[in-house]
């Protein structure tokens, strides 16, 4: 199948999929439990001044160099990380690199042209609510509320303070060749597997997942993201095709929400950060995406099935996100 015919496909079968619902156990923040008893399907703000939260610490947000240049972070220990610390020595460098800084459709203004920013709120169709609460506007600038990371500026992020992203995780049981779920020889539990991509910039694998473009919908978002980088090249007779319409469109009308909170992500700045919803769409029969060949396509370099785990090393906070997958399903880990 040509490649833009693939896109229409995937646009046709994505546009008729339904809302998902939410992970009944509760709200996560960055790696730390929220606690909720609501087990509503509509989006909730997570508790982020919960005790929990308060303690989480960022580190891949610290990493030195940035990304994708050769500019060091400012480093300090963790318990300098919060901004009700006091440290005089805090004196990060600025940086936002040449591809948000030329001006490109998707990257607010530079930080002297803000005053017409509407901030913790939506701006037009612009999403400048965070999933951490309010934050604070020092000097006419966003700042980071989960403390400082050694950098000012962008970096590579397009908007001052949140920027929205949505993973959808894909996953299905790992199954022998006599067609048995396999279960972890020390744990006793199945196995789940995920649609993994091998990011084209850090060579990290990760949830197939990206931006929320402006007046995009999460759903949308997620569907779009999944076809776009997993499905670059999909070979089907038309009976195939509308197999797989169909099984698409069951798989993405049952999702359920996981996470949704900040990111421990390498991009994110004092002024910039990464904010995510993570969707788990799960293939209990095996027959709809458990079936495809998938082939990386727009930023993947690779993409395959890989077994959930303990032992996973995934790009930003992933890997937590694997986690909470696990114990849905009560899967191995």
């Amino acid at each position: 199948m040509p490649s833009g015919n693939l896109v229409l496909f995937v646009s046709e079968v994505f546009g008729v999929l339904k809302p998902f619902g939410r992970l009944k156990s509760g709200y996560w923040c960055m790696g730390q439990g929220c606690s909720s008893a609501s087990p509503s399907v509509t989006y909730s703000r997570c508790a982020m001044s919960s005790t929990h939260c308060a303690k989480f610490v960022h580190t891949k947000t610290r990493a030195s160099p940035y990304p994708r240049s050769e500019r060091k972070r400012q480093m300090f220990t963790d318990d300098l990380v919060k901004w009700d610390v006091d440290f005089p020595e805090y004196t990060p460098e600025e940086y936002t690199a040449p591809s948000v800084a030329k001006g490109p459709v998707w990257a607010d203004p530079p930080a002297g042209n803000l005053d017409s920013v509407k901030w913790n709120q939506m701006d037009g169709k612009v999403n400048r609510e965070s999933f951490t609460d309010q934050y604070k506007i020092i000097n006419g600038l966003p700042r980071n509320p989960m403390g400082r990371t050694g950098l000012k500026g962008r970096g590579l992020l397009g908007k001052w303070g949140p920027n929205h992203a949505a993973d959808p995780i894909v996953t299905r049981w790992k199954v022998s060749s006599s067609g048995q779920v396999e279960k972890h020889p020390k744990s006793g539990d199945p196995i789940l597997q995920f649609v993994a991509i091998k990011r084209g910039d850090t060579g990290e694998w990760a949830i197939p997942g990206g931006m929320v473009d402006a007046g995009e919908t999460v759903s949308l978002t997620l569907k779009r993201e999944f076809g776009e980088e997993t499905m670059n090249s999909l070979l089907a007779t038309p009976e195939e095709k509308k197999e797989i319409e169909n099984n698409l469109a069951k798989l993405f009308s049952h999702g359920a929400e996981v996470y949704r909170g900040y990111v421990d992500d390498p991009r994110n700045t004092d002024n910039a950060w990464m904010e995510t919803i993570a969707v788990n769409f799960h293939d209990e029969e095996g027959n709809s995406v458990a079936r495809f060949n998938l082939q990386a396509g727009d930023d993947a370099n690779a993409v395959a099935w890989m077994d959930v785990g303990s032992e996973l090393c995934l790009f930003a906070s992933h890997t937590h996100f694997l986690k909470k997958v696990a114990e849905l399903r009560k899967a191995h880990w």
